[in-house]
C-alpha cells in the first residue's frame, strides 16, 4: 500500500478537477505526497495545499486551479541516469511546452528541469501536466 498512496492522491486531484471542484482532500498521506505536490504548486499547477494532522493519518487539503490535465505516480521507481532525463521526458509527456517529471535524488524530491540543472540523477515517482 506504500506505493499506491501517491497515486491515489494524484487520481483523486485528477478527479476531482475533471469534475469541475475547488478543492480536493487527500488521504492517507506521506512526506512523498507533500513534496510532490509542493512541486506543482512551485510550477502553479496547484493554488495552495494544507497539511492537517501529519503525525497520524493526516489528511491533505488541496485548493485546485484548474490546470492539471493529467498526473500519475509510477508504481515501480524507475532509476533514471543524469542524461537520460530528457529523454523520459520525451517518451512521458504529451509535448515539450509544459509538464513535468518528478524525480526522487540525493538533492530531494525535484522536477526534471532542476535535476538536469543540478546534473543529478534517481528515481522517478511521477509526472503532471
Amino acid at each position: 500500500m506504500g506505493r499506491r498512496i501517491l497515486n491515489d492522491a494524484l487520481r483523486t486531484i485528477v478527479n476531482a478537477e475533471k469534475r469541475g471542484f475547488a478543492s480536493a482532500d487527500l488521504k492517507p498521506i506521506s512526506n512523498v505526497v507533500a513534496s510532490f505536490l509542493r512541486i506543482m504548486k512551485y510550477r502553479g499547477y496547484i493554488k495552495d495545499f494544507q497539511v492537517h494532522d501529519p503525525h497520524r493519518v493526516g489528511r491533505i487539503t488541496v485548493q485546485l486551479q484548474g490546470r492539471v490535465t493529467d498526473c500519475r505516480a509510477l508504481t515501480y521507481r524507475q532509476d533514471i541516469k543524469a542524461q537520460y532525463i530528457d529523454n523520459y521526458k520525451t517518451r512521458y509527456l504529451p509535448t515539450r511546452q509544459w509538464g513535468y517529471v518528478v524525480v526522487t535524488t540525493p538533492n530531494g524530491v525535484l522536477d526534471h528541469e532542476e535535476a538536469i540543472r543540478q546534473n543529478v540523477g534517481g528515481q522517478v515517482l511521477g509526472y503532471f501536466y
